[in-house]
């Protein structure tokens, strides 16, 4: 079996802040392929074109959070097996447990460190694909 290379992640982020740092982190110091939402909407719009290889989401946000996004991207036929990470603040281990039943292979802090975030995502990766 072939095992494939994490290089086009979707990050999906409702703070411009976040989003600026998460983008210099996975790009500049990752060398990921990233394509940055400002919704859960606008991932679902993003998605299908962008095919990404993983997708890390923030839990808390307007509109479509974390969770809602996770059920309507699951509801894609190419999306069903792509992995999904959340990213929250909220990492207490009920809530941990919580994000993995619903469909989440795994958990990232908030706020994260901006030099070890690719680093993180990749071990991420290679635990899910080992």
């Amino acid at each position: 079996m072939v095992v494939k290379s994490l290089e086009r992640i979707l990050y999906v982020e409702d703070e411009p802040d976040i989003r600026a740092v998460a983008r210099l982190a996975l790009e500049a110091v990752g060398g990921f392929n990233v394509c940055i939402c400002d919704s859960g909407k606008a991932a679902l719009d993003a998605v299908q074109v962008f095919n990404p290889d993983l997708i890390l989401l923030d839990v808390m946000m307007p509109g479509m959070d974390g969770p809602s996004t996770l059920s309507a991207l699951r509801e894609l036929p190419d999306l069903q097996e792509t992995p999904i990470v959340f990213m929250t603040a909220k990492v207490q281990a009920n809530e941990v447990a919580r994000y993995r039943q619903q469909g989440a292979i795994d958990v990232i802090a908030k706020p994260f460190d901006p030099m070890t975030l690719s680093s993180t995502v990749r071990d991420i990766w290679n635990r899910h694909h080992g």
